[in-house]
């Protein structure tokens, strides 16, 4: 494994970050199973325009230290905390990938004056949402304790490198940090298993009351989000963008780094008048 820089922490969480410390703020929160690691080159590109970038591994993922029940309300109350810590006053500008969307959507539409800009990535905010084959399992008693405790870093790789053009070894390393303890591992489960899609019901209609500029960005060929979620953010969000990146999938962030880096650090400056 990797031997990554210790991270400085908020409200309990590591993060990454960059830009001028006194530049507009854009928060930018990983998908499972990565970490901000993932945002490195946006943290650049963001910083290059003179925004401050920070991205929080969430708990139980990167340097963040496990804190179970992993559950999706208890992500949610930590990046509450961890937004606090790092801007009290200023609205941030928010940037999602996956469950980090799922997680962060649910802050902004409680905290909506808190929102400057959002970017949102291959992921879903809808009641009537589908979980995809791999959650099926990880969701199913027994059948998930067996998947995760079985998960080796070889068959770690192989899995997910097949699903990613752009992951090499080290990136491969640092998304493994997820499952480096048995406790690591059953706050995945508990992740997977403490959320019902029924649940977004309470925020219909939210999502457009946010008020604030967004930028839907879609790997055009991902399996696990289908297109069709970025075409519903489109009628969900009023004057919200579209950018689809062709040949990239569900990690998007990493099949065409250098292209989503530029796509959401030159939204988010413009949106924050950087």
């Amino acid at each position: 494994m990797t031997d990554a820089p210790h991270l400085p922490t908020a409200a309990g969480l590591a993060y990454r970050a960059g830009g001028p410390e006194d530049g507009p703020l854009a928060v930018c929160l990983h998908g499972w199973p990565e970490s901000s690691w993932m945002w490195r080159p946006t943290l650049a590109a963001l910083a290059a325009r003179g925004v401050r970038g920070v991205a929080p591994d969430l708990a139980g993922f990167g340097e963040s230290p496990v804190n179970r029940p992993g559950s999706w309300a208890a992500h949610v109350a930590e990046v509450a905390a961890f937004v606090d810590a790092v801007s009290p006053d200023a609205p941030v500008a928010l940037c999602m990938h996956d469950w980090g969307g799922l997680i962060g959507l649910r802050w902004a539409c409680d905290n909506p004056d808190r929102v400057a800009a959002m970017t949102i990535s291959d992921t879903g905010f809808f009641p009537d949402g589908e979980w995809h084959d791999l959650a099926k399992g990880l969701r199913t008693p027994d059948v998930g304790e067996e998947l995760i405790r079985g998960l080796t870093r070889e068959g770690f790789g192989g899995a997910i490198g097949g699903l990613s053009k752009g992951m090499d070894d080290d990136d491969i390393d640092e998304y493994f940090r997820a499952f480096a303890t048995d406790e690591h591992r059953m706050a995945q489960l508990d992740l997977y298993r403490s959320g019902e899609f029924s649940e977004l019901e309470a925020y219909e209609g939210k999502l457009a009351a946010i008020g604030a500029p967004a930028l839907v960005l879609w790997g055009g060929e991902d399996v696990f989000s289908p297109i069709s979620g970025a075409h519903r953010f489109l009628q969900e969000i009023p004057g919200a963008e579209l950018v689809l990146i062709e040949g990239a999938g569900h990690f998007v962030a990493d099949d065409a780094a250098e292209e989503f880096a530029e796509q959401v650090s030159a939204f988010v400056a413009g949106a924050l008048g950087a």
